[in-house]
């Protein structure tokens, strides 16, 4: 490679050839994607086929329920809009411009631009944006945590390799490009987890399981509907006995209608927007979360994996204390050695945490040894002629005898969690000692202590309490894992995961929740084996090594600093890197997946006696019990704003498996009680009473026992939840007794035996629910404790 770098025609001729930096990974999902999984729906469909036989019909205004289908689409798309471009936003802000050298000049450019073959400087600071090779270096040292989780730096000298997406610690380098684009390190890795699919919601599928048992009766529903309609509008019939086309489209109409109220598009729609207002206040707690239905999920995880560096740690390394092993050596040489190393150019994180405690006296240094993960030690010489010294710095167990006195303590203070270097004074110069030690002479051993937030230990017990089991998976040494996850309180000695096999990673977390030296795949593969057993995973982390794993799990959830790779496939992001954030994502998870199955029981009783009305009526061939202002004052007041309050209210109860057999398993008996009820009062009054009287009468047996599904369904009937079910009563009463809302909803007081028969079976189907609401309970189809 020339020292002056690629030439202005070499750099197009590689542009050209498609030899540049460009990357065809995605920060966040696509524009597409997101309107997609919006609108291409299951509910949006059934829905859509019915507006269409609307348009056909020529009648628009009987097609506003359309509009639901609008505003529960367009609730998701701004939603994951915005999640879009906060991500853009962050993964812009993460791009710096590289410095290069061009026909013997040194330009700043975009990564992008980089093209290969490249002579790129590093300095303190930088990014690796492209694969490389050392062509020369000056004390570099490289942080490679986001790539391999290991969370001390590394010595690069010319002809290693330097990967994408690592950080230049200290020192300078120049560094000749050999991979570009897709074929770069952290780009094959993050190819890997580019394909995206929903996350699964139990709630999301419960109701389109529903939608599909619905559809099931849509066809032979609309066919006697149709049917019944046309007979029941028996001036439809001409001398020929077939039907006119007045008649026809009346009784399609009619079986639209019908269609559309057996469909709980109101529980969709209400779902959608207890969500989105879960999502819009875990914003205001700097949470960003990427699909609506990634709230639900987290109120059903047992099991949250975490990385240590940055989520139960703040990634300082903290100085404890020094234990002096030479009482021979004058504690102000040490102290003067110390500060020497402290405040070298080429001094890793752990010995920067030196720098606060000693100060650097004024002497030159003349050799140094950077540190080397390999080695496992640093060596610097100071001084001059006779006067020279070399020391080393670095592991126990590499720098202190085997067996000796001195290593055996650096052990004793390692197990209580600390972490411990050697400082030892060596022969010869720095350089001497890049293969290996010999004769050093022990002098101290320096204490570390691994910052670990202050949360962590509240939010881990708070996990516990819940029942959530925390497993640690780190790329770091598993001695320093194990310290501070038995800090914690979490269970297990630290497991070695680098030397565990295939078939010994599902023993392994039977017996530990503590895994140290995880790389990437194995990340996956533990998500995988807890997976396989039945739980539900969330994986926290913050690095492309990370990645596949937040990829994999149940529900990702990346730090605000994290790689954009790991920030694109995550489902929540803790912008402020906050660990103690995710209890309060979880009590909102918690809130809208109780408070969404309570609200289903509602809309779904609806539904459920909408489809025996519309089939009594069709069979029976009654003109139907209500007028369609009549059902849908009852539906209002029973159903549409008592379930709006009931979604966003408060509720910390435990997410329990199984939400479409109790939705189902209460919903429908409760149902058929309310039907029964409204049927048996209109048999008796039907043509003995005027028509209108007939249908107030069955108006109120039908609301008495919607009135008590609501009650039920409200417990605990806390002050506020029992003023919303007297409040929506008297209400009823109001439409009633005032004349504007007697006129509007056409209704009249029936006489006293009609209104004496409508309120005793409206009371006996209340007092129906009541018993199985009771029954129901002790099965565990509905909770009444939150």
């Amino acid at each position: 490679m020339s020292a002056r770098g690629l030439t202005g025609a070499e750099v197009a001729d590689r542009i050209a050839a498609g030899q540049v930096n460009v990357s065809t990974i995605r920060t966040s999902r696509t524009v597409g994607s997101i309107l997609r999984e919006n609108v291409l729906t299951f509910f949006n469909g059934i829905l859509t086929v019915c507006f269409l036989a609307v348009l056909l019909l020529g009648d628009l205004a009987d097609g506003l329920f359309y509009g639901i289908v609008v505003v529960n689409s367009a609730i998701g798309i701004v939603q994951e809009l915005r999640a879009k471009r906060s991500l853009d936003r962050l993964a812009l802000l993460a791009e710096a411009d590289v410095l290069v050298r061009r026909d013997g000049a040194e330009v700043s450019i975009p990564p992008a631009q980089i093209v290969l073959g490249e002579t790129v400087l590093l300095r303190p600071g930088d990014q690796v944006q492209a694969d490389a090779t050392v062509t020369a270096s000056t004390d570099l040292l490289l942080d490679e945590s986001m790539l391999t989780g290991e969370s001390e730096p590394v010595a690069k000298t010319t002809g290693d390799a330097l990967l994408s997406g690592s950080y230049v610690v200290s020192g300078t380098s120049e560094a000749e490009v050999v991979a570009v684009g897709a074929d770069a390190y952290a780009n094959r890795l993050t190819e890997r987890i580019r394909r995206r699919t929903l996350v699964h919601s139990e709630l999301r599928a419960a109701t389109n399981r529903i939608l599909v048992y619905l559809t099931w009766l849509l066809v032979p529903v609309i066919l006697i509907v149709l049917g019944g309609r046309v007979l029941t509008y028996g001036g439809g019939l001409d001398d020929l006995g077939s039907v006119e086309p007045a008649a026809w489209r009346q009784a399609a109409l009619d079986a639209v209608a019908s269609v559309v109220g057996m469909i709980p598009e109101g529980l969709v729609l209400l779902t959608s927007l207890a969500f989105g207002v879960a999502v819009i206040q875990l914003a205001r707690q700097r949470v960003l979360v990427q699909e609506l239905a990634a709230v639900e999920v987290l109120a059903r995880v047992d099991v949250l994996c975490l990385d240590k560096t940055g989520t139960l740690t703040t990634g300082e390394i903290g100085f404890e204390r020094l234990v002096t092993l030479d009482d021979r050596m004058p504690e102000s040489r040490i102290d003067a050695v110390l500060g020497l190393i402290a405040h070298d150019v080429a001094a890793n994180q752990t010995a920067l945490a030196l720098r606060p405690h000693y100060v650097e006296p004024a002497i030159p240094v003349s050799d140094r040894l950077p540190f080397s993960s390999r080695r496992g030690y640093s060596a610097l010489t100071f001084g001059v002629g006779d006067a020279a010294a070399t020391w080393l710095l670095g592991a126990p167990e590499r720098l202190l005898p085997p067996g000796s006195e001195s290593l055996a303590k650096a052990m004793e203070i390692a197990a209580t969690g600390r972490r411990t270097l050697a400082l030892a004074l060596g022969d010869g110069r720095a350089a001497d000692h890049a293969e290996g030690i010999a004769g050093a002479r022990p002098v101290a051993i320096a204490v570390f202590r691994e910052s670990v937030r202050s949360d962590a230990a509240d939010t881990l017990g708070y996990f516990s309490d819940q029942e959530v089991r925390t497993i640690v998976i780190s790329g770091d040494n598993p001695v320093t894992v194990g310290s501070i996850a038995g800090e914690l309180g979490i269970r297990g000695d630290a497991v070695d995961a680098s030397a565990l096999d295939d078939d010994e990673v599902v023993p392994a977390l039977a017996r530990t929740d503590v895994f140290g030296r995880v790389g990437p795949e194995r990340k996956r593969d533990i998500v995988h084996a807890l997976q396989a057993d039945g739980r539900t995973v969330a994986m926290t982390g913050d690095g492309v090594n990370d990645a596949m794993a937040v990829k994999e799990s149940d529900l990702g959830i990346a730090m605000g600093n994290a790689t954009p790779a790991t920030r694109a496939v995550s489902r929540i992001v803790l912008l402020d890197s906050r660990f103690e954030r995710l209890p309060t994502v979880l009590s909102y998870a918690r809130r809208v997946t109780a408070n969404v199955e309570r609200v289903s029981n509602l809309f779904i009783t609806k539904t459920v006696y909408g489809i025996v009305l519309a089939l009594v009526s069709a069979f029976l061939l009654w003109r139907f019990p209500f007028l369609p202002r009549q059902m849908t004052l009852v539906s209002t007041l029973a159903i549409g704003i008592p379930s709006f309050f009931l979604a966003l209210a408060p509720n910390r109860r435990r997410y329990v498996p199984g939400v479409l057999r109790r939705i189902l398993g209460f919903s429908v008996p409760a149902g058929l009680l309310a039907a029964a009820s409204c049927v048996s009062v209109y048999a008796l009054l039907s043509g003995v009473v005027p028509l209108d009287e007939a249908r107030s009468a069955t108006t109120i047996a039908l609301f008495l026992p919607s009135l008590w599904v609501l009650c039920v369904l409200a417990r605990p009937l806390t002050r506020w939840r029992l003023g919303l079910v007297v409040g929506v009563a008297i209400v009823f009463a109001l439409a009633f007794a005032v004349p504007l809302g007697r006129d509007f909803f056409v209704l009249v007081v029936p006489q006293p035996l009609p209104l004496l028969v409508a309120a005793g079976i409206g009371c006996a189907g209340a007092a129906a629910i009541e018993a199985w609401y009771r029954v129901a309970r002790r099965r565990g189809l509905v909770f009444d404790r939150e």
